[in-house]
């Protein structure tokens, strides 16, 4: 049993010794494979990187560059040609035997490609080509520039520099056209330098003037001008120069300065995308190349602009160019294209000296203005502030879709002269009468004016209601003075004896008292009807008329009131007169029947 066991016992450590044996070969074996695994990916991953197939050549060869297999297999040729740079690089000998094959393939692929693109730039050249189709087409292949940039940079250059050629000129060409024939539909005559604000109806202008042509633009008025800068109006199809010829329409600066900047701005940001989709560039590359195809074109097109507001007087005109300078500026921001910022400023930067200058003028015109030379005056509303109401009300309501703190400042100084020649032509009056007329016809005709346009709590619309207030309450004072002024007179002053505690005094007054009691009741009916119609003829708006009638009549019902009231003092209580004295509820009744209804 002994022997049995001991040689069992030496089998088991003979087959635990074998077991040993072909773990560790079953281990070596497994490394092996993982290891013939990895080289056999690696070794796949750059035969297929460097295997040329025959697809790949075929199409490359022989498909027209427009064939979809071509820009596929362009696009294999570009990613094996990257491949093969890059193990060039970790020094695999291989790559030399496909080296050859790939560089003729990538050079027929450039010429087929430079071909092709510069043929569609070419087509740009032709007459009467609409750009946006060839440059359509041009997007649908950006993978071909990427190509060329990766593996034949001066072939992109050429191409690159051949596009930046052709469309500066064709911009630039079509531009120029443009503007020109734009021109020639501009209002016939437009405001010269001695259509200012403060210059004489009866200036005369020489033998040699023209004569008034019915295409005239409003100087002063904005009318329906302000539509231009509308949001319907913003972004109008641009204007046909030759039908509007045709048809014999003419247009003020404004709406060919809209129709031009519009073009522009839709041009511009359509350029400023395609090359940055196209040429692959963002940025201030981006920026560069879209001067380069821009940079004439804009230049251009601001001295155009500077050259024609040298010789313009228009300030509504060149106002309403700031405000769509503005909005265009923020259309510009919404498509997210920022190539015309700087065009923008400098536009801005032309304008707003031009506008200043008109404005200065005006200003400087109504300052020097002699009363004594703007022809037979009358009360009746001066054509200077009606020129003024006009204008102020044009520019705060434009103001007051884009608020300008600049442009408030210049109305203001103009407010301030207007005002100042209002009082100096009704100083040309010898009555106060008359020249509270005046004062009150215009400030009533200038706040009318600009409440239709301007904000009620405007500057300008607070600030001539105010004078018209102070001026419409001494008007009534003066109005009630001749027929009524010995009652005023002794009311305000027996009030002022009653405050100081001194009535007694009033008793001297007793046959002053008497008159004037019969004196009222006697003529008052009289007197309120020629006062009514005094007003009435005095005053252009029957509107303002009324109110001052009105206003009139409610100050006498107050101071007969107040007479009431000193003759129920111990001095006066007794008087006789007492009797001749109207009932006060009376009076109003009969008053309101001298209230004209207009």
């Amino acid at each position: 049993m002994e022997a049995m066991l001991g040689a069992f016992q030496s089998d088991l450590s003979a087959i635990s010794a074998e077991i040993r044996t072909l773990q560790e070969q079953s281990g070596a074996m497994n490394l092996q494979l993982r290891n013939r695994q990895s080289v056999r990916g690696r070794l796949g991953q750059l035969l297929d990187g460097l295997v040329v197939p025959s697809a790949l050549v075929s199409a490359i060869v022989e498909a027209p560059v427009t064939d979809p297999a071509f820009l596929e297999q362009l696009q294999e040729l570009d990613a094996k040609a990257a491949a093969v740079r890059e193990h060039e690089a970790q020094g695999t000998a291989a790559c030399a035997d496909v080296r050859g094959v790939l560089d003729r393939l990538r050079l027929k692929a450039v010429t087929k490609i430079r071909e092709f693109v510069l043929q569609k730039i070419y087509s740009f050249r032709k007459p009467m080509t609409n750009y946006q189709i060839p440059q359509t087409a041009l997007l649908k292949y950006r993978f071909f520039y990427q190509f060329l940039l990766g593996n034949e940079r001066a072939t992109a250059r050429e191409i690159r520099d051949e596009y930046v050629e052709t469309l500066s000129k064709i911009y630039l060409s079509y531009f120029r056209s443009y503007t020109g024939r734009l021109m020639k539909v501009q209002y016939e005559e437009v405001a010269e330098k001695d259509d200012l604000m403060g210059v004489e109806d009866t200036a005369k202008k020489g033998f040699f003037s023209k004569p008034s042509l019915r295409n005239r633009n409003t100087v002063f008025t904005l009318g329906t001008r302000g539509a231009v800068i509308s949001p319907a109006e913003l972004e109008a199809p641009i204007l046909v120069p030759h039908a509007a010829h045709k048809g014999e329409q003419r247009f003020p600066f404004e709406s060919l300065f809209r129709s031009q900047h519009y073009a522009l701005l839709d041009n511009s940001c359509r350029e400023y995308l395609f090359l940055c989709d196209f040429f692959s560039v963002c940025g201030p590359a981006a920026l560069d190349l879209f001067n380069a195809v821009m940079g004439r074109t804009l230049a251009v097109t601001l001295k155009h602009l500077d050259s024609y507001l040298s010789g313009c007087y228009d300030a509504i005109a060149v106002f309403l160019c700031i405000h769509l300078v503005l909005r265009f500026r923020a259309i510009a921001a919404k498509r997210d294209v920022s190539a015309l910022d700087r065009y923008w400023e400098q536009a801005l930067a032309v304008l707003w000296p031009r506008f200043e200058l008109i404005l200065e003028m005006n200003i400087q015109s109504i300052r020097g203005s002699d009363p004594q030379r703007l022809g037979e005056l009358d009360t009746r509303p001066h054509y200077i502030t009606r020129r003024y109401a006009e204008f102020s009300s044009a520019l705060v309501s434009i103001n007051q879709t884009i608020p300008s703190e600049r442009t408030l400042q210049l109305l203001g100084q103009l407010q301030v002269e207007v005002e100042n020649f209002v009082l100096r032509v009704a100083a040309e009056f010898s009555s106060r009468k008359e020249q509270l007329i005046f004062l009150i016809n215009n400030y009533d005709m200038m706040l009318g004016v600009l409440m239709e346009r301007a904000a009620d709590d405007s500057k300008e619309v607070e600030g001539f209601q105010q004078l018209l207030n102070a001026r419409t309450q001494e008007f009534i004072e003066e109005l009630l003075s001749p027929p009524f002024g010995g009652l005023v007179a002794f009311v305000k002053e027996a009030e002022a004896l009653v405050e100081r505690g001194q009535a007694d005094r009033l008793r001297g007054e007793e046959a002053r008292v008497s008159q004037l009691a019969r004196g009222f009741a006697s003529t008052w009916k009289v007197s309120v009807e020629s006062l009514s119609q005094d007003v009435m003829r005095s005053f252009t708006n029957f509107k303002n008329g009324t109110s001052i009638i009105q206003g009139a009549l409610t100050q006498l019902i107050q101071y007969y009131h107040r007479f009431h009231r000193l003759l129920s003092q111990p001095p006066l209580r007794s008087l006789p007169a007492r009797a001749d004295l109207i009932n006060i509820h009376h009076l109003m009744v009969e008053l309101k029947k001298h209230k004209p209804n207009f």
